[in-house]
């Protein structure tokens, strides 16, 4: 028998806005989504961590499912 994995989702996360002049923790979780400046995009899993993250700066950047 041959289990497979199931795949995660992937999402592709764009920031769209400056951080500059943003909260702290604003700032920190755009960092921590590994987002350096504007127009940068990281692919990160679906997860749920990733979605709250994402919801915190939902107002900075885009999101695109691959």
């Amino acid at each position: 028998m041959t289990s497979k994995k199931k795949e995660a989702k992937q999402l592709k996360i764009t920031l769209k806005r400056s951080t500059i002049g943003r909260l702290a923790n604003q700032k920190a979780t755009a960092v921590a989504l590994g987002l350096r400046h504007p127009n940068h995009s990281v692919v990160r899993s679906d997860t749920p961590v990733i979605r709250g993250m994402i919801n915190r700066i939902r107002h900075l950047v885009t999101v695109e499912e691959l």
